[in-house]
């Protein structure tokens, strides 16, 4: 048989457009498919896992590289997969390369590290060394080959790069680069019972002899016998953790046991996750509202398959995903949930699990990096079963979009308009509840978009015929929408009724809850202590020495932090400008609400939760068990705390500052104040008692706080929607952003000036700017931003693409090379 010359279109995960081709070894033309990933040199030294999308036999003008080595036995990546990252990287305006950074688990993204090793001509003490290079030489004697962070931490010195490029000039090292696995299956020792010895008579002789001298070898063959079942022919390996822990200090007994072939020694691959048993048999009781949306529900996805579940807070449209998941596992499809947080995984996987056990698996990047391969792995179907039985619904963020679904058939995006489900960055800066809407297209799979609040995009595309429409008016169990008190902060202020940032109307609820036993939430949405520390005297204000920014003080470090960019530094005892030392704390975060309100409410249990008390993997899991449970009275949070989550006990929710969000300087200003006042206000009164809701204001008859109190979303969409239509913006209009960065402004003033004009002489008065955003320096990076408004009715295809060439010439121009473009399609 000829052999065939193959060729391979490999991407990388690196920002720069297209494929590379590579030569595929004839050796490996039988085992390589589309999808695998495959180590290939890129450049004269740097080594990357990149993923082959293509095979063919068209050699390329130049003789191309071959590939190193094939990284998979299985395809990682599936075709429809392929089909979903062209389509982000096309609409939002990224590289392919760009989505498979964002898409694959880091564990399948390795790049070489360079190792440094001794030069063969490397004679020891022939040479005189400084105390570093002998402790580098000394290291690599022992070692022969280190990678450079390992030799960092063993010589103590973290800038080592130095001495490595003189000691390199001197011919005493040289370096190689080579590709690290960083996904390990994992695995777990057991120890069995040897079969000469599974009868009585052998197992008899060989106690009697331990117990002569070997007592501690006759503890672990009892332990074993006891954890591993007393019937001999019925016996079960035994961890050998477990019988460790049964056995203390057993290991070396343990040891001489398996050296005398007493016992046997294996190994098995195992899940990173315990697994979790089906707790209910009971079905889902719907109550009548409930199975009227559901019957509609089913019936608006045969003709739509995207649809909109709109229903109030608190109306149980979790039982109605509930029930669409049984019917669609039914027919053998997957189910994705979609959900904005991670912080709302963790109530809801124990509602699904409670119904549907081990078939409902986590993805977020809350786990580390072998956890979320394992998953992956799980569902690409290519995980031994052994390990885990497969996923068929799939929970998690917007990150959980590019896991590979082999047979998706609902996709439920709950919370839908939430901004988490936009990514920020890096690119590319898609939106989840968007790209959920296309990946159930390709699939063939229903989409449900669930919300109390929804975007306005939504329900325009609703209005408009292109979505279904399903409505749930009512709470379950007929529970009445909670009371809102709104309180005016003037008059408050004016009759001295305030205590700190607190009104007595909400100092009064407080106190009532607390003697009914029940819990509140507070909603701030600051974190930190102090927004900022300001002068008396000159009104001067920390700023960030990287960001444009003022800094914000957190109490328990008592330190000042830049949100933006992590810079944090010392308080200053006077003013660095005047050197008054009237230096006093204005504004308050969600710190200082959990201070100020153990002072006022010296009983109560105070928590909080915002990004600076749920960093660790578990912390979101500890707060919520801890309020389910009743050992927390009062939960102070940031916006964490208004998005779907089901507390029995609370009776009072606040909202401390509802102008924050008013007066915020944006086109979705008001939609988002509605949507975040209605949601937490949502969290009040469940379950058999109508809950209150206060709302601090300064502007208490502002018209959004009037369709909160009146829980009338119709009237804000109409009302923004006019605003909308007469100031060009979505759902009119399509949004795209160009955010261009340089460490210099002057060179980045005349950048964004001549982009400006080149982008006005194809889009004319559609451009806007170029402006400085609200933050105008981040990381010593200034900003600058230019905005393109496209009508509905023009084809934004074609638009994007006359951006595209403008940009690509743009960058072209010598003088402008250094300056870094940035684009966001409908940013957020």
């Amino acid at each position: 048989m000829d052999r065939i010359t193959l060729f391979a279109e490999v991407l990388l995960p690196l920002p720069v457009p297209g494929t590379f081709t590579y030569r595929i070894p004839f050796d490996l033309n039988d085992q390589v498919e589309t999808g695998q990933r495959v180590s290939v040199q890129f450049g004269s030294r740097k080594v990357y896992a990149g993923l082959i999308l293509e095979l063919h036999e068209r050699p390329p003008e130049t003789a191309p590289k071959y590939i190193l080595s094939l990284l998979d036995e299985k395809p990682v990546v599936n075709a429809v997969q392929i089909k979903f990252w062209k389509w982000i990287a096309e609409y939002y305006m990224s590289t392919l390369g760009e989505v498979m950074s964002v898409a694959l688990p880091s564990a399948f993204k390795l790049s070489s590290e360079s190792k440094v090793m001794l030069s063969p001509d490397f004679i020891p003490d022939s040479e005189t060394l400084s105390e570093y290079e002998f402790r580098i030489t000394e290291a690599l004697l022992d070692k022969k080959k280190l990678a450079i962070s390992e030799l960092s931490s063993l010589v103590g010195i973290q800038k080592v790069h130095p001495i490595l490029k003189t000691m390199m000039e001197r011919q005493l090292i040289f370096m190689e680069e080579e590709l690290s696995h960083t996904y390990r299956l994992k695995k777990e020792k057991l120890i069995h019972l040897s079969e000469p010895y599974r009868n009585e008579e052998s197992l008899q002789g060989v106690m009697d002899e331990l117990g002569k001298r070997a007592h501690k070898q006759l503890e672990v063959l009892m332990a074993l016998l006891t954890l591993s079942g007393l019937h001999l022919d019925q016996m079960k390996p035994v961890r050998k953790a477990e019988l460790k822990k049964k056995v203390p200090g057993s290991d070396a007994a343990l040891s001489t046991l398996v050296k005398k072939e007493v016992l046997t020694e294996t190994e098995q691959v195992i899940s990173r996750f315990e697994a979790s048993e089906r707790t209910s048999q009971q079905e889902i009781t719907l109550s009548g509202a409930q199975e009227t949306a559901f019957q509609s529900l089913q019936n608006q996805l045969k003709e739509n398959p995207v649809t909109l579940l709109h229903g109030v807070t608190s109306s149980g449209k979790t039982e109605l995903y509930i029930k669409l998941i049984e019917s669609v596992l039914k027919t053998g499809k997957q189910v994705l949930y979609l959900l904005p947080e991670i912080a709302l995984t963790t109530q809801i996987i124990l509602r699904l699990r409670k119904y549907f056990g081990d078939a409902v698996g986590v993805y977020h990047s809350r786990y580390n990096q072998n956890e979320r391969a394992e998953v992956w792995e799980n569902v690409a179907g290519i995980q031994q079963k052994e390990i885990h039985e497969p996923y068929k619904i799939i929970l998690g963020p917007r990150s959980a979009l590019f896991l590979p679904y082999q047979n998706l058939g609902l996709i439920i995006v709950d919370e839908e308009h939430d901004a988490s489900y936009k990514q920020f960055d890096p690119a590319p800066r898609y939106n989840a509840r968007d790209a959920a809407v296309y990946l159930g297209t390709i699939h063939g799979a229903q989409v449900v978009l669930g919300s109390a609040t929804p975007a306005l995009e939504t329900y325009f595309n609703v209005q408009k015929g292109k979505y279904g429409l399903v409505t749930l008016t009512e709470r379950y169990g007929g529970l009445e929408m909670p009371e809102i008190l709104v309180v005016n902060m003037k008059e408050e202020q004016r009759r001295r009724m305030l205590q700190s940032h607190f009104s007595s109307v909400l100092m009064t609820n407080l106190q009532q809850t607390l003697e009914e036993q029940h819990q509140a939430i507070l909603f701030q949405n600051r974190r930190g202590f102090s927004l900022r520390i300001e002068c008396d005297q000159c009104n001067w204000v920390p700023q960030c020495k990287y960001c444009d920014v003022t800094m914000t003080y957190h109490k328990k470090q008592d330190l000042l932090k830049c949100h933006y960019c992590g810079y944090s530094r010392a308080v200053p005892s006077v003013c660095e400008q005047c050197g008054s030392p009237n230096v006093v704390m204005k504004g308050f975060g969600t710190e200082k609400v959990e201070e100020e309100l153990s002072i006022l409410l010296p009983d109560a249990r105070i928590d909080r939760m915002d990004l600076d008390t749920t960093r660790s993997k578990n912390a979101f899991q500890k707060i919520f068990s801890s309020f389910e449970e009743g050992k927390t009275d009062i939960l102070t949070g940031t916006q964490m705390v208004t998005k779907g989550l089901d507390f029995d006990k609370v009776r009072v929710v606040g909202i401390l500052s509802a102008d924050n969000m008013l007066s915020f300087p944006d086109f979705r200003a008001h939609e988002r104040s509605f949507q975040m006042m209605e949601q937490v206000s949502g969290r009040a009164g469940r379950k058999d008692r109508q809950g209150k809701v206060v709302i601090q204001s300064w502007q208490p008859s502002h018209p959004v706080i009037r369709d909160v109190v009146d829980h009338d979303y119709k009237r804000m969409y109409l009302r923004e929607l006019t605003e909308r239509q007469k100031f060009h913006y979505p759902p009119y209009y399509r949004l795209v952003m160009v955010r261009m960065k340089h460490k210099r402004y002057e060179v980045l003033n005349e950048a964004a000036e001549a982009l400006a004009k080149d982008m006005r002489i194809r889009f004319d008065r559609r451009v806007y700017g170029p402006e400085y955003p609200m933050v105008s320096r981040v990381k010593n990076w200034y900003i600058k931003q230019i905005l393109l408004k496209i009508p509905r009715d023009h084809h934004l295809g074609e638009e994007k693409a006359a951006l595209k060439t403008i940009l690509d010439h743009f960058k072209s121009l010598s003088p402008y090379k250094s300056v870094r473009i940035q684009l966001d399609v409908d940013p957020q």
